[in-house]
């Protein structure tokens, strides 16, 4: 039976094109042409009129970039832009699929050269409030209607493939609660870091930062539910009271990285959140929800880049991102938000809803952009400054490295530093401030050559933008220190850290190490490292410990130079994987690949756990040591024969699964089980009670200690020192000294001891100090006047020498009322 039908549209003022402000609109068009010899740089103004603005007087100026529509010879007369005008009671942000009426017109546009405008009256602009009116370009063909969506969207409640929300974007900006916050920045310096030439200050960057996938960061799963965690975590802070032991895994940061909240791609067979069933006589009726995939972040579609993912907003209303930037930035110590922009990893599906002239061709991710394409090119930059002008501190550009494009001279690719030049370029206009945001770059260049680990410096865009960051190489993906030796091997990488890494992202945890540490095979071969037996007595210990130990969260907050970040699912030492339920065509070969998650995070009475993996018990699955022989199989079915399911169905057919007769259906459907099963699993709520006081406490006075002290930022300079001990005789300690610069209050010095792997030490003051003098190249360090000034709860400190088991730590300090040498 077909759910019934809501009442249609109830604007009394039919949309209509206003023709001589139309006329104005396309007269600057032709003037921005006619002023700009280079391409890009006259499209680089014309994009910014492009998607749906409300002007001044509450109309609706439209622009598209059409070039498909001009290549094919569709006449301009048979172009219209579609108003759907929604019921005024319909909620965006419900995710109950219903059939709803629209008040459908079509509205006449002006063409000139490869662009369709027009100014339009009685368009409903959405906000907080309501939802505005949908729209798209449509045109009519001998089969059918055809439509365009609008790439440079602000607002799309029913996803990408769904036609956009006019959205009043300015009402937003002058009604956000933190509009001080950037109405103050670069007074007196605050916030910025430099000012340019162009007087266009640039964001300072943070002391610290903490990653966090909005998705599993709360029950609620949104943006809304992540502000209101930081809105009653203030509450708390300012009133005094202590916060719970989960709390303090959210706090001791200035900046937080949001993994990607750009909309998403879809699944053709799973997912149906727009879906057409008839027009007639001025109404459209489509069946509509609210997104809700499952996703990382990272399987993006470009178009509507510049909208937030609406499967994070449970208002459907994209207030719900600027909410929680307030929030961050309301707290007693602000925290910045940095926007993971995600641009190279384009889905198959953008190519959809995209002009072919976006695509190159096949790319890592899916599709590969093409950035010579001056419009393209400028588009892209556009989507870049909407999404910032939410109000973004800083942009990580993820995969910096695959931004690349074709030499037609050489035929081979070339990194584009100069597009990545203009992405850092980019000025941001928020609560009428403009400024250039702190600028993050992933890039492992030469990467994916096959020798990218030893090849890659991290620092080719540092060095093309001095102010700019990139992540460092243990902050890079292939990151595995739940493996013995992993401290011992990385040393040179860690030396690079206190060599190079001022503006490094250093740490270990972050959503692509932790994943790769669940994909480690638990019985290494004869050539590979076997796992730490020091971390942990379980599987589920040592990959916790792995990610969260005193030893690494000491060495990088509290003494190594750079922006430590953490991971929250790792602060809160949760499980994490790689889930997503978008993929229609690799759904089963990325469930069978993560088959170790079942060996790293999944205990029997995890399983056991009526919260926990619903939907695999409903297929028949009646323990986790079942359901790890049958994905084992599925891996090497899938291996074997090369993603073949029928053939993968057959071959695991007579072995043991709850299946009557094991079909490619059943695969597919066991892959969307473990899919929800697994984000429902990872979600941080179920969390809560696995975190201990002293553990939590320790970790945010760590953070605290790295807050207090932004000059461990800085490189190590000739009168610091870093090293190991070696011979090791069976613990690699790391331990080096360091010295606030001049002019910094408190002139004091810090000695650190970690033991990041191995069996207990005891170290002191005089027996590192004693070390360090054997070394030519050391530095002279004081011997006497130290106190333990960084201590966990499970380190003993006797007569002051410090026992030092496998991932401990210790941090003394001096200063000059400690009789500085």
């Amino acid at each position: 039976m077909p759910p019934p039908v809501d009442g249609g549209g109830s604007s009394s003022d039919d949309p209509r094109l206003l023709e001589g402000r139309t006329d104005d609109l396309v007269a600057w068009h032709r003037e921005v042409v006619e002023t700009h010899d280079d391409e890009f740089a006259a499209a680089k103004v014309l994009v910014r009129r492009l998607g749906a603005h409300v002007t001044h007087d509450g109309h609706a100026r439209v622009g598209f970039w059409t070039p498909e529509i001009v290549e094919a010879d569709v006449p301009p007369s048979d172009v219209y832009l579609e108003v759907l005008s929604p019921p005024a009671d319909l909620d965006p942000g419900s995710t109950n699929t219903r059939a709803v009426a629209f008040d459908r017109t079509l509205v006449a546009l002006e063409r000139e050269g490869e662009y369709h405008w027009g100014v339009v009256a009685g368009m409903r602009a959405g906000t907080r409030e309501t939802l505005g009116s949908l729209y798209r370009l449509a045109y009519e063909t001998d089969s059918g209607w055809e439509t365009v969506p609008d790439p440079l969207a602000y607002s799309v409640p029913f996803g990408p493939f769904a036609p956009a929300e006019f959205y009043d974007r300015d009402r937003l900006d002058e009604t956000r609660p933190d509009r001080k916050y950037f109405e103050t920045l670069g007074t007196d310096g605050e916030r910025v870091a430099t000012t340019p030439d162009d007087g266009v200050p640039r964001v300072d960057p943070a002391t610290s930062m903490l990653e966090i996938h909005p998705g599993t960061a709360t029950e609620r799963g949104s943006l809304a539910g992540l502000a209101d965690r930081y809105g009653a975590i203030g509450e708390k802070r300012r009133a005094g009271e202590d916060l719970a032991a989960w709390e303090r895994n959210f706090v001791g940061y200035d900046a937080i990285q949001l993994m990607p909240v750009e909309p998403l791609t879809e699944s053709r067979t799973g997912h149906d959140f727009w879906s057409e069933t008839g027009r007639a006589d001025g109404e459209l009726v489509a069946r509509v929800a609210r997104p809700d995939q499952i996703n990382w972040g990272y399987d993006i579609v470009v178009s509507a880049f510049s909208a937030p993912n609406p499967a994070l907003l449970e208002s459907g209303r994209p207030d719900e991102l600027v909410d929680f930037i307030a929030a961050c930035h309301a707290l007693p110590e602000p925290i910045k938000v940095v926007f993971d922009i995600a641009l190279g990893h384009a889905d198959d599906r953008g190519a959809e809803l995209l002009s072919d002239r976006y695509v190159l061709g096949p790319g890592m991710y899916g599709k590969h952009l093409d950035y010579t394409e001056p419009t393209v090119r400028a588009v892209i930059l556009e989507l870049q400054r909407r999404k910032m002008d939410f109000g973004a501190d800083g942009i990580r550009v993820d995969g910096a490295q695959d931004f690349t494009s074709y030499d037609p001279e050489t035929g081979e690719m070339y990194h584009d530093d100069d597009f990545l030049a203009e992405m850092d370029a980019v000025v941001q206009e928020v609560a009428g401030s403009e400024y250039r945001p702190w600028m993050i770059f992933e890039d492992g260049r030469p990467w994916p050559r096959e020798d990218w680990e030893l090849a890659s410096s991290y620092r080719a865009l540092i060095e093309q933008h001095p102010h700019s960051f990139q992540w460092s190489p243990v902050t890079f993906a292939h990151n595995t220190p739940a493996l013995l030796t992993f401290w011992a091997t990385k040393w040179w990488r860690i030396r690079e850290v206190a060599d190079f890494g001022g503006h490094w992202i250093t740490g270990v945890a972050n959503h692509d190490t932790v994943r790769r540490g669940t994909q480690v095979d638990p019985n290494p071969g004869f050539t590979r490292s076997p796992v730490n037996p020091y971390l942990g007595g379980t599987p589920v210990e040592t990959l916790d410990a792995a990610y969260d130990n005193a030893a690494a969260t000491m060495l990088f907050h509290a003494f190594l130079p750079g922006v430590p970040m953490d991971f929250l699912t790792a602060n809160m030492r949760a499980p994490w994987g790689f889930v997503r339920d978008t993929d229609d065509d690799y759904n089963v070969k990325v469930v069978a690949n993560e088959v170790n998650v079942l060996h790293w995070q999944v205990r029997d009475r995890d399983f056991a756990d009526d919260r926990f993996f619903p939907r695999v018990k409903a297929l028949g699955f009646d323990s986790v040591g079942e359901l790890r022989t049958f994905t084992a199989g599925l891996e090497a079915a899938v291996g074997v024969t090369d993603y073949d399911l029928d053939m993968v169905a057959r071959m695991l057919s007579p072995f043991a699964h709850p299946f009557e007769d094991l079909s490619p259906a059943d695969l597919v459907a066991y892959a969307d089980a473990w899919m929800a099963d697994i984000a429902a699993f990872a979600n941080l709520e179920h969390w809560h009670e696995k975190q201990d006081e002293s553990r939590t406490a320790f970790r945010r006075a760590t953070r605290e200690f790295r807050q207090d002290r932004p000059w461990l930022r800085a490189t190590l300079r000739e009168d610091e020192y870093f090293t190991y001990r070696h011979p090791t005789d069976g613990t690699v300690l790391y331990y080096g000294y360091r010295r606030a610069p001049p002019g910094v209050d408190g002139d004091e010095e810090l000695l650190f001891a970690g033991n990041m792997e191995g069996v207990a030490v005891d170290v002191s003051p005089a027996v590192l100090v004693a070390d360090a003098r054997e070394d030519d190249n050391a530095p002279s360090i004081p011997e006497e006047g130290w106190e333990p000034a960084l201590v966990p709860p499970d380190v003993a400190v006797d007569d002051g020498t410090a026992t030092l088991d496998n991932a401990q730590a210790i941090v003394w300090r001096r200063t000059p009322s400690t009789s500085r040498e």
